[in-house]
C-alpha cells in the first residue's frame, strides 16, 4: 500500500463532534488532521462526504468453519467492508463451534489476512448445548472478549449465573444473550400475532424474549457482572432494559436493522428471506426498537449478518433456515429509516455503528476518535447519494437479503482499515 493517503475534504465526524478537514494517514496511523495538509502518494475525494471512525459490528456470522457454502471469512469480510466495516466479531455458532481454543485461534489467524478486522465471540457452553461452561479463560487469554450460545439461548438460569460470575472474573469479559425461550418458540417461524394467525403459522411470542431478558437483568444485577443483550427486538424487553438501566445494573444491548425497517407482515408473501430469529415483529415492536435506539437505551446496531447457501433459502418458509444478510446494507437503512426521518441525528446514529459497539467489544482501537496517532481504520460514506439494493451484486457468498430491488440513501465510498485503502470508490481493491 502507498506510504501516505490524504483522505481531503470531508466531514470529519467522531465522539468529539465534527468539522470539515483532511485527515492524513501514514503507515496504518492518522498523522494530522485539518485543512491544507501536505500532498501525500495517494488522495482519496470526500468532497460531500462524512469521515467517521470505521463502523464496526458486534453480530457477524461469517459460517467459517463448516458452512463456507453460505459465507467464508474472506468474503464476510471483503462484504463488512464494503459495508464500512473495519471490525466484525464472528460468532460461534459454527461447525465445530468456537468453544476449543485451537479452532479460535485458526478463525483469529485466518481473519489476519482479511480486508477487515476479524475478532471473535467464544461459546458460553460447550457445543452451546448449556450444559457444561466452555474453557473461557482460555479463550479469552486468546483475546476474546465477548461470550454467546448465539442462536441458542442459555436456559438454565443456574448456568447462566455461572457464566456471569466467571467471566465477572475476566478483564472485559460480556456475556451475551441470545433471548429466546425455546420452549415457548417450539415449532414456531414467524412472530405470534395477528399475521401468524392470518397465514397459519406457527408463532414465536413476543415473551419469549421478554421472559429471558427479564430473568437476565437480575443475574446481571445479582453478580454485578456485564451482560449484554443480543438482537432485541420486542417492546417489553425494551422497557425492561430501561428499567435496568434506570436501577444500574450493567446491561447493553444492540438491535439489528431488519427489527427497526420490517414487520411481521413481510411474511405475508411466504417469501423466506424475511424469516429470522427472533422474527421480525409488530409495527408497534418497531416503533419501540426505534425509540430505544433514540432513547439510548439500545447501545449498538449490530446488522446480524446471517447468510445461507441459496438453496437453503429457496425452501418453504417453514422449512428455510431462520437469517439474512445485513453487512452492506445497514449503514444506509440507519440512514435511511432513523436519520431521514429526524428519529436519530446522524452523529447518534454513526456512534450506534461505531465507537459504542467498539466499547462493548473491547476494542479500543476502533471507533475513534480521528486523531494524530490514532490507528487508521477510518470510513467516508456519502449520505445523500441514492442506490438500489441489488442482491446479485452483494459481496457476501449468499444472496438472502429482504431488501432487493430497494432504494435506499447513503453509501460507503472508501474503507480504510489499518490505514490501507481495501474500498475505493465503492469498490473492493482486494
Amino acid at each position: 500500500m502507498p506510504d501516505s493517503i490524504l483522505v481531503r475534504g470531508g466531514r470529519v465526524l467522531d465522539a468529539s463532534g465534527e468539522r470539515t478537514a483532511d485527515v492524513r494517514v501514514e503507515d496504518g496511523v492518522v498523522t494530522a488532521v485539518g485543512s491544507g495538509l501536505d500532498a501525500a502518494d495517494r488522495t482519496l475525494d470526500a468532497a460531500g462526504c462524512v469521515v467517521a471512525p470505521g463502523l464496526v459490528d458486534l453480530h457477524t456470522h461469517l459460517r467459517e468453519p463448516g458452512h463456507e457454502d453460505a459465507e467464508t471469512i474472506e468474503t464476510g469480510a471483503r462484504a463488512a467492508a464494503l459495508g464500512g466495516f473495519t471490525a466484525v466479531v464472528a460468532m460461534p455458532n459454527t461447525d465445530p463451534p468456537l468453544d476449543d481454543p485451537a479452532v479460535v485461534a485458526a478463525v483469529l489467524a485466518a481473519g489476519a489476512h482479511s480486508t477487515c478486522d476479524v475478532h471473535v465471540a467464544g461459546c458460553i457452553t460447550k457445543g452451546r448445548a448449556g450444559a457444561e461452561l466452555a474453557p473461557m479463560g482460555e479463550l479469552h487469554a486468546l483475546g476474546v472478549r465477548l461470550f454467546t450460545d448465539d442462536g441458542a439461548c442459555v436456559e438454565s438460569a443456574a448456568m447462566m449465573r455461572r457464566a456471569l460470575e466467571y467471566a465477572g472474573s475476566l478483564p472485559g469479559a460480556v456475556v451475551a444473550q441470545h433471548a429466546e425461550d425455546a420452549s415457548l418458540c417450539a415449532g414456531g417461524h414467524m412472530h405470534e400475532g395477528e399475521w401468524s394467525s392470518r397465514l397459519g403459522i406457527t408463532g414465536r411470542p413476543a415473551v419469549a424474549e421478554s421472559s429471558i431478558v427479564a430473568r437476565d437483568c437480575l443475574l446481571a444485577e445479582l453478580t454485578g457482572s456485564p451482560l449484554h443483550v443480543l438482537h432485541v427486538s420486542t417492546a417489553a424487553a425494551i422497557e425492561l432494559l430501561r428499567d435496568a438501566k434506570r436501577r444500574g445494573v450493567p446491561v447493553t444491548a444492540e438491535a439489528a436493522p431488519h427489527h427497526f425497517t420490517l414487520t411481521d407482515a413481510s411474511c405475508a408473501t411466504f417469501d423466506p428471506a424475511f424469516k429470522v430469529h427472533p422474527p421480525l415483529r409488530s409495527a408497534d415492536d418497531v416503533a419501540a426498537v426505534r425509540r430505544g435506539l433514540a432513547d439510548g437505551t439500545i447501545d449498538a446496531i449490530a446488522t446480524d449478518h446471517a447468510p445461507h447457501a441459496v438453496e437453503t433459502k429457496e425452501r418453504s418458509f417453514e422449512e428455510a433456515p431462520p437469517g439474512m444478510l445485513g453487512l452492506e446494507t445497514a449503514l444506509a437503512l440507519t440512514l435511511t429509516e432513523l436519520v431521514a426521518p429526524g428519529v436519530l441525528g446522524l452523529a447518534d446514529a454513526v456512534a450506534l455503528l461505531s465507537w459504542r459497539p467498539a466499547a462493548i467489544a473491547g476494542l479500543p482501537d476502533h471507533g475513534g476518535p480521528i486523531a494524530p496517532g490514532r490507528p487508521a481504520h477510518l470510513v467516508v460514506f456519502d449520505p445523500d447519494v441514492s442506490w438500489t439494493v441489488d442482491a446479485a451484486r452483494l459481496a457476501s457468498r449468499a444472496r438472502n437479503t429482504p431488501y432487493g430491488g430497494r432504494t435506499l440513501s447513503g453509501r460507503v465510498r472508501h474503507t480504510l482499515r489499518a490505514g490501507e485503502a481495501v474500498v475505493v470508490d465503492g469498490e473492493a481493491q482486494r
